[in-house]
């Protein structure tokens, strides 16, 4: 394999799902992923491989095999190359170069978060700005969210976490956080510039640690591991923090009131008059979707909640559980009786409808 070169987003918009993703969040992407290569006759994945990465074929002929039987040729530029190559773990199939190819890969947690967000961060922000008023544009918010504090988050406890921060208005060179005290709040950063130092027995004026900046959080992991501050935080210049207390911070890092159900407990929902709700973009349930499933992307649920039925259940589900959890708390919020199908597609495998 060569090194990579870089992609533009024209490209990345070939391929499903990223075609249904903003500009802005496309950019971010094509920093994060590059065009690679892969001579014929070599392998680019095998049956039963586990490794988390999202292939997608762009120029080349690869051949998918099980056991022994060719299943399909696809050759980059068609159709049949807008979608990924056999992104279910462990992989059902085995991919091999008949030409030399380019190809793009990418880390399949990174690319789910980041489309989950693509859908719900307009939302989120219009939604949220409205509450933190006097906070500086969106830029800390998008930033927020896109740092590793956050991933762990789960999608639906995101709004909450952002009502219910408190804005400070810092000064320059005011303590945030001193080291040895108990730990009582999570920060990040609005506006400004925080030094972070610690202090030991040879350096009793503290060693410089590093400096955050706007989106950079800290304070956590006093409040996860219940231990006392291990560093000074202090304000390198005026600016703007939001804080969240301990209590709020523990509550919300754990999973939503939404229901998890399993595919056999989701089949009885159905049996009762419930409704299959894929939240993945068109051109994924296009290509793979539970059989007689309505399609309503996780960006539109506020703009169609009115059309769906409030008098009977839903099963919400996508790839992996993130972008269905989302949804299914943005549904129980506003009434509706909503459940999360536990292990997305893959749950669902014998009523699966694939179209050619």
């Amino acid at each position: 394999m060569s090194e990579e070169r870089p992609v533009d987003v024209a490209l990345l918009r070939k391929f499903s799902p990223l075609d249904g993703m903003k500009k802005e969040n496309l950019l971010a992407l094509a920093r994060k992923i590059g065009i690679s290569q892969l001579p014929a006759s070599r392998t680019l994945f095998k049956e039963g491989d586990r490794d988390k990465l999202t292939y997608w074929l762009i120029a080349g002929l690869v051949e998918l095999r099980e056991g022994d039987s060719t299943v399909a040729m696809i050759r980059g530029g068609t159709a049949e190359a807008r979608n990924p190559l056999s992104p279910k773990l462990p992989r059902k199939m085995t991919a091999r170069a008949v030409d030399p190819i380019e190809y793009l890969a990418l880390d399949s947690e990174l690319l789910d978060m980041m489309i989950t967000w693509d859908q719900t961060g307009t939302y989120e922000v219009a939604e949220l700005q409205a509450h933190l008023t006097g906070t500086v544009g969106d830029d800390w918010m998008t930033t927020l969210l896109q740092t590793q504090t956050f991933h762990r988050i789960p999608p639906a406890n995101i709004q909450a976490i952002f009502m219910r921060m408190q804005r400070m208005n810092c000064r320059e060179g005011e303590i945030i956080i001193q080291q040895g005290a108990e730990g009582d709040f999570f920060y990040a950063i609005v506006s400004g510039k925080c030094l972070v130092t610690r202090e030991t027995p040879l350096n009793r004026g503290g060693l410089k640690l590093a400096e955050l900046t706007v989106g950079d959080t800290f304070g956590e992991e006093a409040l996860i591991s219940e231990a006392k501050r291990n560093a000074t935080v202090t304000m390198l210049t005026d600016g703007v923090l939001m804080r969240l207390n301990k209590k709020d911070f523990r509550e919300l890092m754990n999973e939503p009131l939404v229901q998890w159900i399993d595919y056999p407990m989701a089949r009885d929902v159905i049996a009762r008059g419930g409704h299959w709700l894929d939240v993945r973009l068109p051109s994924e349930h296009q290509n793979l979707a539970i059989e007689g499933s309505l399609n309503v992307p996780l960006y539109f649920i506020r703009l169609k909640i009115s059309t769906l039925d409030r008098t009977r259940p839903y099963v919400v589900y996508c790839d992996t559980g993130r972008r269905s959890s989302a949804a299914a708390f943005i549904l129980v919020e506003r009434g509706f009786d909503a459940y999360v199908l536990r292990g997305g597609l893959d749950a669902a495998e014998g009523a699966l409808r694939r179209n050619a």
